[in-house]
């Protein structure tokens, strides 16, 4: 007979499962209290949520759990292959220049809006913003940037990369999803004002109609009904793309490592670029990008990017049996580091889509494939209009792949930002 705390991986991985099944499976409710409830709570919180409070009860114990291991090496360069092969290079340029500005505005906000962040807070609550070694809270903010340059696959890298003490991963995790969201129902509020926005920024949304025309033409071109000969060529690509990764990074960390000493002193931030993991997520990202140049790509019609979310709710999941739910409110302080880090996001793109006067739209959905990823920037686009939604998840593919190199920089100056 099991005793609590459950150990086992295998009953673990279960209750992950069931956790997971149920958040989705109450989020469909579209009447009554569960409406009500994740119109509050957002689903991606209650996918962290739910394994949180199975460790934080005793109920499990992740201690010596693989599941995480095995979650963030196999299914997660998986889920950037299959999220990443779909993206066309050559439509995201058919968006227009103020398409892309406006995204990567969003993203220089990310980059920038952390170490600025850092150093405003620093001047009257320096504790906050403190911690040494792998509990230093510069750590902890790169996983942030991670979330909000390219989504969850992002996030668990720079935890990986940056060694950020993970019992206290919880306090980055609610900022993320706090202060992510506070913008999102923002975003969602200045859609109903779309058109009196667009007069005040000067903007011409004509561009918006060529869209519509243009993506719902593609989305009805390939989509499918799946059949099991897709869906084995779709894990085929993804997990001999995911070992091959693995081989590649394996050896190309080692050579770093052997060439540069600044790469093998581990005292310093640079020592990350000898990190195994950041390679592998580098190169998954790649291969997804090279397969978008072929038929490959086609697959997104028969659901690739459905089969990469599954994989990242796993992780989701394992990331959450990680949290300790009692450190939540031991640092609330935290809460402002995050709104100014936003706040500058915001007000970046806002300057940005004035002086070029870029519509609305594009604003919105290039700030949420940032910081919302593909979880969140196809749902705005939507709300603009249902054939636009996969121009989010095409901007949102985008995040993916400048995600790491971003959170990267980012997780740079926020070192600076602490330490000066």
């Amino acid at each position: 007979m099991h005793q609590l705390p459950l150990s086992e991986d295998t009953i673990i991985f279960g209750l992950l499962s069931l956790c997971l099944g149920f958040v989705f499976y109450t989020s469909s409710i579209k009447k009554g209290f569960w409406k009500k409830f994740y119109k509050v709570i957002p689903t991606l919180l209650m996918c962290y949520m739910l394994p949180a409070i199975l460790t934080s009860t005793g109920i499990i114990s992740e201690e010596h759990s693989n599941l995480y291991y095995i979650a963030s090496r196999y299914l997660l360069p998986a889920a950037l292959v299959l999220m990443t092969l779909s993206i066309d290079l050559k439509a995201i340029m058919n968006l227009g220049s103020k398409a892309l500005i406006m995204f990567l505005t969003g993203t220089v906000g990310i980059v920038i809006g952390g170490p600025i962040a850092i150093l405003i807070v620093s001047i009257f609550s320096p504790e906050t913003v403190g911690g040494v070694g792998f509990d230093a809270v510069w750590r902890g903010l790169t996983t942030i940037a991670g979330s909000w340059i390219g989504g969850g696959a992002n996030q668990a890298a720079m935890l990986e990369v940056f060694q950020f003490n993970p019992k206290k991963f919880g306090d980055m995790v609610l900022i993320d999803i706090v202060v992510a969201n506070i913008w999102m129902a923002i975003i969602l509020l200045g859609i109903g004002k779309s058109d009196k926005i667009d007069k005040w920024l000067k903007a011409d949304n004509s561009s918006i109609e060529t869209l519509k025309a243009k993506v719902s033409a593609h989305t009805e071109k390939i989509t499918r009904v799946t059949s099991l000969h897709d869906y084995i060529m779709m894990l085929c690509l993804a997990f001999f793309a995911v070992g091959i990764s693995h081989f590649l990074a394996e050896h190309f960390a080692l050579f770093l490592e052997n060439t540069f000493e600044v790469i093998r002193n581990k005292e310093k931030a640079l020592s990350s670029l000898g990190s195994k993991f950041l390679w592998m997520v580098v190169f998954a990202t790649t291969a997804g990008i090279l397969l978008s140049f072929t038929k490959a790509k086609n697959y997104e019609g028969a659901g690739a990017s459905k089969i990469g979310g599954v994989f990242i709710y796993i992780l989701v999941a394992t990331i959450g049996m990680k949290m300790d739910l009692g450190r939540f409110l031991e640092n609330p302080g935290l809460i402002a580091v995050g709104i100014i880090w936003i706040s500058i996001h915001a007000g970046l793109l806002i300057l940005v889509a004035k002086l070029i006067k870029a519509p609305f739209f594009f604003l919105a959905v290039g700030s949420q494939a940032n910081v919302g990823g593909a979880a969140s920037a196809p749902i705005v686009a939507a709300e603009f209009h249902p054939s636009l939604t996969s121009v989010g998840i095409l901007l949102a593919v985008l995040g993916y792949v400048v995600g790491t190199a971003g959170a990267y920089i980012c997780g740079l100056l926020m070192e600076i930002a602490a330490n000066v």
